[in-house]
């Protein structure tokens, strides 16, 4: 008995999905039982379909953040602050010398239009693109209910001054439905309310908020929440656990301070991905990420992270025409 083969295997498009088409550009977004595809004029990039929606989830809701977003070594976004370039390999050695890198530059608001649509429609009720592996189910498999979950939950209001201020960004709280997460409760820290005592006349002159409590009830990782405002000094805190979804690629330095725990961090060059250190960081260590590298964070259990922004917004010409230094400091 003889059976006639198909001259060519059958296509992860051609694949019987209900999953929606997404077009951007050139770009097109697909997606299968367990792959995100990729493709552009002349190539075609898969992604675990876990990765691809934990990324492009933090993207969007990040509003891109600052610089590069890598959400692995081939695919990510670069935010010009109005506009957005979305690349495919161009920051990878083997992509441009085979000729297959491409990037688009799209308006801000075209590429959330795209990435919002794909994440109503590739994520199914049970997986939380938010939350840890051991907090959801799974990305995988046919098309089922959408989800119910709020995708915009932990990128809270940024402070106009500091938390917890009248008329200002409001600190999480029990009363809110937001409790203390399980992952914090072996710190045994005083998650109560600072006392603030006045000198007569200086009522309602000073604030004090407890910024452990707040971030110890974020139910979410690996995003950080603007707590405090000094003109473009902001002071950003997070939960970190597990793996950073995506490498983020500095276009300013940013300081890390450590306050619980410890993260462990993968340091390469920007434009081309080559490793260049790793940091291994403890309560009270402080780093800098200078303007010309990629860093991902990979935390062994849950930890409280400080950043230090600088948001004055023609600090990125700067870094890249060489005229800063991309370290802030000289030793």
């Amino acid at each position: 008995m003889s059976q006639t083969l198909s001259a060519a295997p059958q296509s992860f498009e051609t694949l019987d999905t209900e999953y929606q088409l997404f077009s951007l550009g050139q770009f097109s977004f697909s997606r299968d039982n367990n792959f995100a595809i990729i493709r552009w004029p002349g190539g075609v990039h898969y992604m675990h379909v876990e990765l691809f929606l934990s990324a492009m989830v933090r993207d969007l809701g990040w509003e891109f953040l600052y610089g590069w977003i890598f959400f692995d070594d081939i695919f990510g976004t670069i935010n010009y602050y109005g506009k957005v370039e979305v690349f495919a390999g161009t920051h990878h050695p083997s992509y441009k010398k085979a000729g297959i890198a491409y990037h688009e530059t799209f308006d801000t608001e075209q590429v959330l239009e795209v990435f919002q649509g794909i994440a109503n429609d590739w994520i199914n009720e049970g997986y939380d693109p938010l939350c840890v592996p051991r907090e959801t189910g799974s990305a995988h498999g046919p098309k089922g209910r959408p989800a119910r979950i709020s995708l915009t939950r932990g990128f809270t209001q940024p402070a106009k001054r500091m938390l917890g201020l009248p008329g200002d960004a409001v600190a999480r709280s029990s009363a809110s439905g937001q409790p203390i997460s399980e992952s914090f409760k072996d710190l045994h820290l005083e998650f109560d309310r600072p006392q603030v005592k006045t000198e007569p006349g200086f009522e309602g002159s000073l604030h004090a908020v407890n910024v452990f409590d707040h971030i110890a009830r974020s139910e979410v990782t690996w995003i950080p929440s603007t707590v405090s405002s000094t003109r473009n000094s902001l002071f950003c805190m997070s939960s970190e656990e597990h793996v950073l979804p995506v490498t983020h690629g500095n276009d300013r330095p940013e300081w890390f301070i450590q306050l619980t725990d410890e993260i462990h961090w993968t340091l390469q060059d920007k434009e081309t991905g080559a490793p260049l250190g790793r940091v291994a960081m403890r309560p009270g260590d402080v780093c800098a990420m200078p303007a010309d590298i990629r860093h991902k964070g990979f935390a062994p259990k849950r930890a409280m992270l400080l950043v230090l922004e600088n948001s004055t917004p023609d600090l990125p010409p700067l870094y890249a025409n060489g005229t800063l230094a991309p370290y802030p400091v000289e030793f």
